[in-house]
């Protein structure tokens, strides 16, 4: 049995591992782009503040650690063309020679590409966009070589705070510039507000409700120009403002896209072509909430799709069970952590929703270095079922572990008031006797018994 993988970061290494666990046998081809396979693409902001001394690190595991186990690693070798009839991969190598490689299934896993935006003076020098390894070495690159003072970054999402925050760490004065009315639209409006204050109080200017529309040269600086009146001069300018899915060579095909223009799988990560699977970011994503597809590339997901498609491929029937959505960020001394849906998404998939704010210490308030967590719970308030979770706070609180408590509890459908019965740990310097998140979910349902009585 051969299987041919199309993409060496998430998805496609956790197909052909778990490929090769199911099968010793199975001839497994993993088909990788750039000479950089299962490279944590999210580590980049940490590689370029210099948090991250050594780029290598980046690698979750070695071309050697791969070749290891029974794959056949081919690194600088693009995916030109697949013949579904013949069950051939063409690839182009190093050499530019076109080199056919046959197939009984294959994987596309081709991720995803930044988004360019549409702004006149955005392929001038010194304006970068981030996304693999070769833009990080070309950012950092650019730093060591120009020192640059001012940097503009545009777009409030997770890759433009996290290099908000690390421009920062470098010494460069940052301005993050965002089109939303506030920072983080993945969150409620109060909690990208609390994070626009956290960016302004470590140096960055903020400027949201302002869409960028024009870049231009200006002596040795760029001159950048918005909405609004907006205008400003930077040395540097990183345009952050989300992925698309690489979907093309699918297309090509005939693989049905859906959403975003991801391709469209099965739960068991099926194309509509047969022994042809995909996962990963060019790819739809099953929410379990939901119950529906949606678009969600997310690291996480990615490597979850992987291994589901590397166990179907292998012959071993396994349904993907879904995407909570759930994401954690740290920009300077905060965390922000959401899972499931938001009040406003919530109302979209036509549940009764009721969310409910409160502000609990991370641990007890007597042992030193205590600090609020702020928790918002949404749940339906006909149900009492648990729909989602954001949380806001210190790094040092446990955050993304207190995130994956609600992301746990949505799993298993759990109501809201099933989270008291929680056997979570305790000791004062890391907890209290009811977690926060507990406290939480209690104040939400005493909240909704108040409401019923009042109708």
């Amino acid at each position: 049995m051969q299987l041919v993988i199309i993409g060496g970061s998430d998805a496609g290494i956790s197909a052909a591992l778990r490929a090769r666990e199911i099968d010793p046998s199975m001839e497994v081809t993993l088909v990788v782009a750039d000479a950089f396979p299962n490279y944590s693409i999210c580590g980049l902001p940490f590689f370029l503040s210099g948090e991250v001394t050594d780029w290598r690190t980046l690698a979750h595991r070695s071309a050697e650690d791969i070749t290891q186990q029974g794959i056949r690693l081919l690194i600088n070798h693009t995916a030109t063309a697949i013949d579904p009839e013949r069950h051939i991969v063409t690839v182009l190598n190093q050499q530019q020679q076109c080199v056919d490689l046959p197939y009984d299934r294959v994987v596309i896993a081709t991720g995803a590409t930044p988004i360019r935006p549409v702004i006149d003076g955005v392929d001038l020098p010194g304006v970068f966009l981030l996304h693999s390894m070769a833009d990080s070495f070309a950012v950092d690159t650019y730093i060591r070589e120009k020192a640059p003072q001012s940097a503009l970054i545009i777009g409030g999402g997770y890759i433009g705070l996290e290099m908000a925050d690390a421009l920062t760490l470098r010494g460069i004065n940052v301005t993050l510039v965002e089109h939303h009315p506030t920072v983080l639209k993945t969150v409620d409006t109060a909690f990208g507000s609390m994070v626009a204050d956290e960016l302004q109080r470590h140096g960055v200017t903020v400027i949201s409700g302002t869409r960028i529309e024009h870049i231009s040269p200006q002596q040795d600086h760029l001159y950048v120009q918005g909405t609004g009146g907006f205008s400003h001069t930077a040395d540097l300018v990183l345009a952050a403002v989300g992925v698309k899915p690489a979907s093309s060579l699918a297309k090509q095909i005939g693989v049905e896209t859906g959403k975003h223009d991801a391709i469209r799988v099965s739960r068991f990560m099926e194309t509509n072509l047969p022994h042809v699977y995909a996962a990963g970011d060019c790819t739809e994503t099953f929410h379990h909430v939901l119950q529906a597809s949606t678009y969600l590339p997310l690291g996480t997901t990615a490597h979850k799709q992987g291994r589901i498609a590397g166990e179907n491929s292998a012959g071993h029937p396994k349904a993907f069970h879904g995407s909570l959505g759930t994401q954690v960020l740290k920009v300077f001394d905060l965390a922000i952590a959401r899972t499931g849906l938001r009040e406003d998404e919530a109302l979209a998939a036509g549940f009764a929703p009721f969310t409910h704010d409160a502000i609990h210490w991370d641990h007890k308030v007597y042992y030193p270095g205590a600090h609020k967590l702020r928790i918002r719970i949404t749940g339906d308030r006909n149900t009492g079922r648990l729909l989602g979770a954001q949380m806001i706070g210190h790094w040092h609180s446990e955050i993304a572990k207190r995130i994956d408590i609600f992301a746990t509890a949505l799993f298993h459908q759990m109501s809201v008031e099933d989270l008291s019965e929680l056997d979570l740990s305790y000791t004062p310097p890391l907890s209290s006797p009811w977690d926060p998140v507990q406290m939480s979910a209690q104040a939400w349902v005493k909240e909704v018994q108040t409401l019923e009585v009042k109708v």
